[in-house]
């Protein structure tokens, strides 16, 4: 039935699972319902720094808690947030991420 509506299931737990959370977290944030606050720490609590797709914004929920004794601003981080959500939200694998 899954196929006939053009769904796929993911084994609970699966890293594809996983990754198709991230995506739709992304397009949320993307999309206006999150901030990119709220997407970093959702990120980081539910995968920590173990998903590779997910980990520079698991990185970036932890410098948000530091952001007042470093050298970037709120907004700069946003922005960082926001760019590196786009990567999961095109469905980019992690092996092309630009540094």
């Amino acid at each position: 039935m899954l196929d006939e509506l053009g769904l796929v299931f993911y084994p609970r737990g699966s890293e594809a699972g996983q990754e198709a959370a991230v995506r739709a977290l992304a397009h949320q944030m993307l999309a206006g319902r999150l901030t990119p606050r709220e997407l970093a720490s959702r990120i980081h609590q539910w995968f920590s720094h173990q998903l590779p797709l997910a980990e520079r914004l698991a990185e970036l929920d932890d410098e948000y808690d530091i952001v007042e004794y470093g050298d970037r601003t709120l907004a700069q981080l946003d922005a960082e947030v926001t760019a590196e959500a786009q990567r999961p939200a095109r469905g980019r694998p992690d092996q092309n991420r630009l540094s």
